[in-house]
């Protein structure tokens, strides 16, 4: 094999720009680099680079071959390119998701070659596909400043969105080699079928160039076995008896096993992990169901939804694409959904996450749009899903496939479907059945789900206000303004999106503001707030619930206090109803730029608090408050296998730290069930007091709060927080202290790195320590201290 990648050179088609590049990469990372551009996401920048996706894109190398018996491999080519070798055009290309294989034995030379890519303006590629429709197909111009996006098979969000940037950038961002031209093994499809004393196996093997009557051997856990090839495929058995399972982080162990394959010359690996998984969706009491389970156990979904790790594709890497997984499973996440308007990862991140045991809800590659229905159109689609599909089936985290993302509520969106409706619902399905049929000719076993959020199969009613059925996106508390306890009015079986934003952390505004900038209004902040209304909404809601806080540092701090109680509520809320709510996937993981947003991870990582608060409740067993008009009631969830002895203490806090008892309990919690634990009856608490509970699981000691009503009514006082702080080689201890409540305490570190707990309360006599690991070694890092008083009665303060 001849490796592609490294240095190529880059110019726009008229010589104007040039610039260094190396592949993979895009190339706004590339002019940005060799000063050409400034950084994008500076200021106001964005808007002043559209013009690079308005021109043509040219990238060159030279390299040297001894034989031209070779096949051109390119992935990840992003988006309408055409290749050329030696002057001769080998290749069009008009599809990231497709891999591209091309024989050049013809074009190439024994010696020096060149080799281009002629990137197409993706705006003006996307313009004549619209005009070459039979009848006008509607995109989200709300979300994405440069238009239609449907047309091309490229991330949606590269167009922008409501939390993303409008660059649509180019590159290549996988594989770019050549090999020599011979007989490979194409596609390994697996299946698994389960019973009580162990697994069959079965594997399909496609080959290309293969004789009928060659052999073939496979080894999996030590078993051996061997087939002939019979129309370029094989299928072979195998049996394993007490197999050592494949689990989802916190249920057990990842255990991944090496299917190895040999035809001939030709040898491929899988790593597979032995699990049974199951979509339960069964009409019941409310509806129809939705859980998920896994080796026979009903397992609650915990997670969040993923995007794209950077609006710049050439930035995104496996090391960070691992700390962001981990820190998933970090905040005890079980479960990421790869939304649809993104891309399909590469191999590697399907690696880790079978490595980190975080199951993957897949969306196919399309997100609000219409799109079109022209028999072109459809062949790609069978195309791209069919290979998508083979090279990700053996993964042990993939859980299902889902056929898009909201593209039935957007039958609703726009006045032409609205108008004829017939015609878009007739193209819609003619969409979602090429992808389900394509799926399941690839992989008859893999767990097809048709839309998200979907009530089943054929139905085509509104899933982000019906929570009696399927999966359900509710939107009504961000988008309709309403009060988070709204959260407690609707009842999903499983909520794959809801969300509440937050601006990211003062570091990362740091990183793209001039000190002027910094004011919610300013026209640096609105720029990198892409949600319609969303700054205001923000400012509305903390009106709704909190003193209004002291300056921006203090805001920043106060909105993602506000977004870590929004989606608190609804995750130990829907918890609690288990098992008629089988998962929760909140908005968003993370974030694609510096930017206002839903994510619980800031741009490059850092944690908000938001996902402090999640590492609390995603726990495996937790404590919540459900309040109702008798009082509130204290509820166990266990989300293990086994049982859990819970201890309860509850109490009532006044502003000045003072506590009195309301009750305590011991209770049983059966595996994988929810049940009351101890009821605070209505009047319990005065009108000052606040709740607090204590739980204890297995010696490990757990705390929360409740408020009975919004945080402004409370009389807070200057808690007098102290810290003592205690250095060592490798990290730095902290340890608080207060004299009175304290509510939502924060640290901010001045030094890249991560905190164990972040967010939390304190009440006299309760001291909380706090360990920062720096990423880096270097100078003792100091820490600014936030709290819910302090931000909004005094100056702001910090702490060393």
């Amino acid at each position: 094999m001849l490796d592609l990648s490294g240095p190529w050179d880059l110019s726009d088609d008229t010589g104007q720009y040039t610039a260094p590049m190396s592949l993979p990469g895009d190339g706004i990372s590339a002019l940005r680099d060799a000063g050409v551009i400034p950084d994008p996401y500076w200021r106001q920048n964005e808007c002043d680079l559209r013009w690079i996706a308005e021109r043509d894109w040219v990238l060159t190398r030279t390299f040297h071959v001894s034989r031209t018996d070779m096949t051109l491999v390119l992935s990840m080519l992003d988006t309408v390119v055409d290749v050329t070798l030696n002057g001769q055009t080998i290749l069009q290309a008009n599809s990231m998701f497709r891999t591209h294989r091309v024989d050049v034995s013809d074009a190439l030379q024994v010696g020096n070659n060149v080799i281009g890519l002629h990137f197409r303006s993706a705006p003006d590629a996307a313009k004549s596909l619209a005009d070459a429709q039979p009848y006008f197909v509607p995109f989200q111009a709300d979300n994405c400043p440069i238009p239609n996006g449907n047309m091309l098979r490229k991330p949606e969000c590269d167009f922008g969105w409501d939390w993303n940037i409008a660059l649509a950038p180019f590159g290549l961002y996988g594989d770019v080699h050549l090999e020599p031209l011979g007989p490979r093994i194409a596609d390994v499809i697996v299946a698994q079928n389960h019973d009580p004393q162990g697994v069959t196996v079965t594997i399909d093997v496609h080959t290309e160039g293969h004789p009928d009557g060659e052999s073939l051997l496979a080894s999996l856990c030590g078993v051996e076995v061997q087939g002939k090839i019979e129309f370029e495929t094989a299928r072979l058995h195998f049996r394993i008896d007490t197999p050592d399972l494949w689990w989802p982080t916190g249920l057990g162990k990842q255990a991944l096993q090496d299917l190895s394959i040999t035809v001939g010359e030709s040898k491929t690996t899988r790593r597979i992990g032995l699990r049974d998984i199951q979509l339960v969706s069964e009409p019941d009491y409310a509806g129809t169901g939705f859980a998920i389970h896994v080796n026979g156990h009903p397992v609650f979904m915990k997670g969040a939804n993923w995007i794209p790790a950077d609006a710049l594709a050439g930035a995104i890497t496996p090391d960070m694409c691992r700390d962001l997984l981990q820190s998933a499973v970090d905040a005890n996440m079980n479960m990421i959904r790869i939304w649809g308007g993104g891309r399909y990862e590469p191999d590697w991140f399907y690696d880790l996450c079978d490595e980190l045991g975080l199951l993957v809800w897949h969306d196919f590659m399309f997100a609000c749009h219409l799109y079109p229905a022209t028999e072109a159109f459809l062949t790609d689609v069978d195309g791209e899903v069919r290979e998508q599909v083979a090279r990700l089936n053996h993964h042990a985290c993939i859980a299902l496939w889902c056929g898009d993302n909201e593209l039935v509520g957007a039958l609703n969106w726009y006045e032409e479907s609205r108008k004829d409706r017939d015609r878009y619902l007739v193209a819609y399905d003619r969409l979602n059945r090429t992808i389900e049929t394509a799926l399941k000719d690839t992989a008859p076993t893999a767990i097809w789900w048709p839309s998200s959020p979907s009530a089943g199969p054929l139905n085509f009613g509104d899933a982000w206000h019906d929570d009696g059925s399927g999966d359900m996106h509710f939107w009504s508390v961000w988008h309709e303004g309403r009060d988070f306890d709204h959260y407690r009015d609707v009842s999903p079986r499983f909520c794959s999106e809801f969300g509440f934003q937050s601006y990211p952390s003062m570091d990362v505004i740091r990183r793209f503001t001039e000190p002027s900038d910094r004011n919610i209004a300013s026209p640096v902040m609105e720029s990198h707030q892409k949600n319609a209304g969303g700054n205001a909404r923000i400012t509305e809601t903390m009106f709704r619930y909190f003193r209004f806080p002291e300056g921006f540092e203090n805001f920043v701090y106060l909105s993602q206090v506000q977004q870590a109680l929004a989606i608190k509520t609804a995750v130990t809320h829907w918890r609690s109803l288990k098992p008629h709510c089988m998962g929760t996937l909140y908005w968003q993981l993370n974030d694609t730029w510096p930017v206002c947003s839903w994510s619980s991870l800031d741009h490059g990582g850092g944690w908000k608090l938001l996902h402090h608060a999640a590492r609390h409740f995603y726990a495996p067993v937790i404590v919540t408050a459900v309040p109702s008009s008798g009082g509130i009631t204290l509820r166990v969830v266990n989300d293990q296998i086994d049982a859990a002895t819970v201890k309860i203490d509850a109490f009532a806090i006044s502003p000045e730290g003072t506590a009195r008892a309301l009750g305590t309990t011991t209770v049983e919690a059966p595996a994988d069930q929810a049940i009351n634990g101890l009821v605070i009856p209505k009047g319990a608490l005065n009108d000052d007091e606040i709740l607090t509970f204590d739980w204890n699981v297995d010696g490990l000691p757990h705390s929360d709060h409740f408020a009975p009503r919004p945080y402004k009514t409370y009389p807070l006082a200057d808690a007098c927080i102290a810290i003592e702080k205690t250095e060592h080689v490798d990290h730095v201890m902290l340890t608080l202290t207060s004299e009175r409540l304290a509510l939502f305490v924060a640290l901010e570190p001045n030094r890249a790195g991560r905190l164990s707990d972040n967010g939390f309360h304190l009440v006299p006599g309760r001291p909380v320590s706090v360990r920062f690991d720096p990423e880096t070694p270097g100078s003792t890092p100091d820490f600014t201290l936030r709290d819910l008083y302090s931000a909004t009665h005094a100056p702001e303060r910090a702490h060393t």
